[in-house]
């Protein structure tokens, strides 16, 4: 078992949450939102090992401020950070945390009204700062 500190914890947790709400702001909608948060909510509910332990009780992270290239850029690089964090702590993790996200990412796009091209677009670049393929 890999003992991350609470900052990576915490880093994990905001990168995850932060690519979720780049998603699902794509194509924004208050209810919308609300559908997207719980179809989320259950990919990260379903995160095993390690992870279990990064994603229970998770508490909605902050998102950062600025413009929205700002916040993009930032948590995209959150998301890379998070990549970094796992190859060096936990490298048996990485593919794991990689399919919560995207599965956390797909299932909130598909939540409302279909996957439009802005959600398309948006998990094409969280797809690309996990480095999965």
């Amino acid at each position: 078992m890999t003992d991350f500190t609470d900052d990576e914890k915490k880093q994990l947790r905001t990168a995850a949450f932060g690519a979720v709400f780049l998603v699902s702001q794509a194509d924004p909608g208050m209810f919308d939102t609300i559908k997207e948060s719980f179809a989320a909510s259950k990919s990260f509910a379903q995160a095993s090992g390690d992870l279990q332990d990064v994603f229970r009780g998770m508490s909605m992270p902050s998102v950062p401020k600025g413009s929205k290239d700002q916040v993009e850029q930032s948590i995209l690089g959150d998301l890379s950070a998070s990549v970094a964090t796992l190859q060096t702590k936990s490298p048996q993790e990485l593919e794991a945390y990689r399919h919560v996200v995207l599965d956390a990412c797909t299932s909130a796009a598909k939540a409302a009204k279909g996957v439009s091209p802005g959600e398309t677009a948006a998990l094409s670049k969280v797809t690309s700062a996990l480095g999965a393929s």
